[in-house]
Order: structure tokens, then C-alpha cells, then sequence
């Protein structure tokens, strides 16, 4: 903002007769713009660890309600894969709707409606003797009301934050997801010992429903945008971003949903483990938002950027991973998955926000797909994953197999990956603040 003064006050005295006030309502326009933003991140980032502590609530009372309602491992795995049946179905469907709507609304009215799911899903279990059926259709609404946050996130994100900015903004709101799985599985444990299970849907469901009202009380109304989506699908690069996300989301998934058995049966008599990746996770994604973001600002090409930030993300993190495939002692695995998760954070500077770079008239219908196709791909690796575990009797195995296809996503996206928009030819007007 010095800077701007500066300019002012020079033109003032070299050039009397100029239009200082379109300087300075400029300057002011700024202000503003800056002002909005830090608003934004604060309020995002509380917002996506809200949806992970709400999606995370039931795998971590799954033990205490299968005690409560007599659930067998079959029962408490049909109420814990309904939610990601439902969250592929309402990714487009979210996306496209921000897109046309306004990222802000369909945030607010789905956090509203899944605050109220969750909130409500203690009074649900009394509703007569079906617990189960009703436990995973809840967890089917829940997957299918939160399928919507991230596509509508990238569409506000293309529609309102400049280029130079985009990493760090997506960083720091998948951290916020990092520290929201951190909460529940910590603050979680503390509060099931006391007040029960059924006070972690209670307290969840009002904060997230708390935080649905201040997003629909301060945030900016949305813009029509009539973008042709579909016909993106004949450029390359967008194949090669779509198919690199896909990679990056199921060998995610896939330790998330592994790890904690692979340290349960490798090192049966050690002690905490789970929260240490989560905890490194989150300034490693913030400082891989900041790095991308500094390199784009001092003039580095975006596709260099992108390819660098996703480099670490999949080619270093499956270094990492490779490590455990051989005998290793307790403390080595937990730095190595540490590591690993760590850096795969860097695709929050990489592939994640790349659609904004390609697409961003319709950012978002666009990220509800690849994000619909990652989570597919995921419950198939994990599956996958499971049947080689008891098949070979072998961790090595499954380490290998994420490490594969890491390597081929980003093989594609160093190949036909890039950073230039490709929908200028269908692209319809639409306003940045």
C-alpha cells in the first residue's frame, strides 16, 4: 500500500490535472479486495475442518455404537461406505450449481443441511428398531450433502482470487481438512471417555451450523456463467489433470485407510501414532501454498510451478513410501508415512488448484468431476489394497502398488499437463473481485 501513496502523491505533483481519485478509489478498491480475503481464508479454512470433523465423527464413535446397537464388522462397514457412495454422486452436480449460482450459497445451504444431519443423528438412532438402515442412509445424505464443498470451493476460489494467490488459499483450506481429522480423532477421544458418543454429533453439528450462518450473513452473492463444460474434455491437459487427481486421491485414501492397521499389526505394542502425520501435514501444506504462490509472484512459469509442486507431492512422497517395504524399525515408519503425507500436501500448489488455472469459468463442475472420479478410484484401491494385504500377506505389496500409481499420474501430468486456460473458446463473461 506504500507503494500505491507513492504513486499518488508523484503523479499529484508531476501531473496536477490527472485524475487522482480513480488512483485513489483504485487504491481503495484494493484495500477492500485484501480486507475481504483474509476474511475468507479464516472463514474457509474453520469451514473445511468443520466438514472433516463431521465426516470423521462416525469412523471414531463406529467402535462405541457397534457396542451400543450390537453392529458386526460387516454392519459398521456398510454404515461407513455409505458416505463416500454418496459423496461421488453430488460432485458435478455441486460444481456446475456454484458455477451458475455462486460457490457462497450452495457452501452455505449443503453445510446447513449436513450440520443438521449430524446434529440430528443421535435422536435418529431412536426412531425405532432398523438402526442400521437408518445410521446408513444418514451417512449416504451426509456423503451427498458434503460431496459438494470442494467443487463449490474451487468455483469460488476461480471466480474471486487471483492467479498469484490461488496456492496458498488452497493450501491453507486443506490444512483446515487436516487439522479438522486431527480434532476428531484427539478432542474426539477426550469427549467420547466423558459426555458419550452421542455429544460429538451435538457439538459438531452446532458449530457447523453456526458457521453455515456466517457464511450466508458476510459472503458475496454469486454470477451467472454459461460455460459448455463438457467440451473441455478434448484438451489433453485437462485429461492429464482429471487422471492425476485421480492417482493423488486414491493413493491418499488408501493410506488414510490403511495406516493405522499397518501400525497396529507391524508394531502391535507401540504407542500413538495417528496424529503425528496430521500434525506435520498442516504446515507442510501451508508452506507448499506459499511456495507456489512466491514462485508464480516473482515471474516463474505456471507450469513449471505446478509440475515442481506436484513432483513432491507424488514423486517424492512415493520415495517415502517405497522405504517401508523393508524390515524398519517403529520409529522409521512413523517418519517415513509422516514424510510422505507431508509432502503429498503439495498437491493443494499442484494438481488441485490447476483447474483454476485451465478452466476457470466453470472451475468448479469441473473439480466435482475429477474429484467424484478420485474418490471412485480411491474405494476401488482400497479395496484392491485390502485383498492383497490378505492375499499376500504382504504390506510391501500394497506400499508397492501406491507407489505405481503415483508414478503414472505424474508421468501424465509432467507429460500433458499445463497451466494456459483452455476454455476461452467457450468461455461467457464473468467478473474477479
Amino acid at each position: 500500500m506504500v507503494k500505491v501513496w507513492l504513486l499518488v502523491t508523484l503523479v499529484n505533483h508531476f501531473c496536477p490535472d490527472s485524475n487522482i481519485s480513480t488512483l485513489k478509489s483504485w487504491m481503495d478498491t484494493e484495500i477492500v479486495y485484501r480486507s475481504l480475503a483474509r476474511k475468507w481464508i479464516v472463514t474457509l479454512f474453520m469451514g473445511t475442518c468443520l466438514l472433516l470433523c463431521a465426516r470423521m465423527i462416525m469412523p471414531v464413535c463406529a467402535v462405541s455404537m457397534a457396542a451400543t446397537f450390537n453392529w458386526s464388522k460387516i454392519d459398521s462397514g456398510l454404515v461407513l461406505g455409505a458416505f463416500f457412495w454418496g459423496y461421488c454422486f453430488t460432485q458435478i452436480l455441486g460444481g456446475h450449481a456454484s458455477d451458475k449460482v455462486g460457490g457462497e450459497r450452495v457452501l452455505a445451504i449443503s453445510a446447513a443441511s449436513w450440520a443438521l444431519i449430524t446434529a440430528g443423528t443421535p435422536l435418529l438412532t431412536h426412531l425405532g428398531s432398523h438402526t442400521l438402515a437408518v445410521m446408513t442412509v444418514a451417512r449416504f445424505l451426509m456423503g451427498l450433502l458434503q460431496g459438494v464443498f470442494f467443487p463449490s470451493l474451487a468455483s469460488l476460489c476461480s471466480q474471486r482470487v487471483v492467479e498469484g494467490e490461488r496456492g496458498f488459499l488452497m493450501s491453507t483450506m486443506h490444512s483446515g481438512s487436516h487439522l479438522g481429522t486431527l480434532l476428531a480423532g484427539g478432542m474426539g477421544s477426550l469427549m467420547l471417555d466423558r459426555y458419550g458418543w452421542e455429544s460429538m454429533f451435538y457439538s459438531t453439528g452446532f458449530l457447523a451450523g453456526l458457521w453455515a450462518l456466517i457464511v450466508w450473513q458476510c459472503f458475496l452473492k454469486g454470477y451467472l456463467s454459461r460455460t459448455h463444460w463438457l467440451s473441455l474434455f478434448k484438451k489433453p491437459p485437462v485429461w492429464a489433470m482429471v487422471i492425476t487427481h485421480m492417482c493423488m486421491c486414491s493413493t491418499s485414501y488408501t493410506i488414510l485407510s490403511w495406516s493405522p492397521t499397518y501400525f497396529k499389526e507391524s508394531f502391535p505394542h507401540e504407542g500413538v501414532y495417528n496424529i503425528i502425520p496430521w500434525l506435520i501435514a498442516i504446515p507442510s501444506a501451508l508452506g507448499g501454498g506459499y511456495v507456489s504462490d512466491f514462485l508464480i509472484n516473482q515471474g516463474y512459469d505456471v507450469t513449471s510451478v505446478r509440475k515442481i509442486m506436484q513432483f513432491f507431492a507424488m514423486g517424492l512422497s512415493s520415495m517415502f513410501i517405497m522405504a517401508l517395504c523393508g524390515t524398519i524399525s517403529f520409529h522409521s515408519a512413523v517418519i517415513f508415512i509422516s514424510a510422505a503425507v507431508g509432502v503429498s500436501t503439495f498437491t493443494s500448489g499442484g494438481v488441485s488448484v490447476n483447474v483454476q488455472d485451465l478452466t476457470p469459468s466453470c472451475a468448479g463442475a469441473l473439480y466435482g468431476f475429477m474429484n467424484m472420479m478420485g474418490a471412485l478410484m480411491g474405494l476401488v484401491l482400497v479395496s484392491v489394497s485390502g485383498y492383497l494385504i490378505e492375499v499376500t500377506l504382504s504390506w510391501a505389496t500394497v506400499f508397492s502398488v501406491i507407489t505405481l500409481v503415483n508414478v503414472t499420474g505424474l508421468g501424465i501430468f509432467i507429460v500433458f499437463g499445463d497451466a494456459r486456460r483452455v476454455d476461452l473458446e467457450v468461455y461467457s463473461q464473468e467478473t474477479v473481485l
